[in-house]
């Protein structure tokens, strides 16, 4: 390599030094700033009071079996809605699980009254009644549609609908007309009563027949909001 290039090539590694001595000797005002956030997911805590009801033995039909209980709201949201789901499990006198058939017929003669608490000579007013075999088979909305909620809405005051929540007549300013779900800490009662239908003629097949009902309330979340 000549001298010329030699020299060359120290001149530009000179001026490159010069060049990163003289960028960190340049001054600048300068600030940060940070911020952390938190995000906390609320929680949806449904619960059912009690969680057993009284054993309905012995029964024959045409008996009728009231039966009271409280949802409870444990969690930290509102629940807009609640919907409840149906299952059962028919076993005979000896512990088996029958057929289907049975099953079905046996259900379909065992109907839970959905009530409402009145003030007036009577205890209670149903609002509806459905079987067993048919609540099993019925969508929410379906549900839904089975109440009579234009004479439940003629009650003064609020009335509570099994799934639809609180409903008040609309010609009280004062009440929404439509309010539905369970406040945090808050409860809703809920009353039935259980019938074994009696169809007037022999019934001799749903004898000693043991019916396992499990009902699942399921509470939703209200609408997204401003937060």
């Amino acid at each position: 390599m000549s001298v010329k290039k030699k020299l060359g090539m120290g001149i530009a590694a000179a001026a490159l030094g010069i060049s990163l001595v003289g960028g960190g000797t340049f001054a600048y005002f300068s600030d940060t700033a940070e911020q952390t956030n938190h995000f906390t997911s609320g929680t949806i805590d449904l619960a059912v009071n009690p969680t057993v009801q009284v054993p309905m033995n012995n029964l024959k039909p045409g008996d009728w079996m009231p039966r009271s209980f409280e949802l409870q709201n444990n969690g930290s949201l509102d629940i807009k809605y609640v919907d409840l789901s149906t299952e059962y499990t028919v076993r005979n006198g000896q512990g088996q699980v029958v057929n289907d058939d049975l099953a079905n017929e046996y259900a379909k003669q065992l109907y839970v009254q959905f009530l409402n608490n009145t003030s007036g000579d009577d205890d209670y007013e149903v609002l509806f009644e459905v079987s067993l075999y048919d609540l099993k088979n019925l969508s929410p909305e379906d549900l839904a549609t089975k109440i009579d909620i234009e004479r439940v809405m003629t009650q003064p005051g609020l009335v509570w609908i099994p799934i639809i929540g609180w409903v008040g007549p609309p010609q009280y300013d004062d009440i929404p007309t439509e309010v539905t779900g369970i406040d945090v800490d808050d409860s809703a009662d809920f009353d039935v009563q259980f019938r074994f239908n009696d169809t007037g003629e022999r019934q001799n097949d749903l004898q000693g027949l043991q019916l396992e009902l499990e009902w699942t309330f399921e509470g939703f979340q209200t609408d997204g909001e401003e937060r």
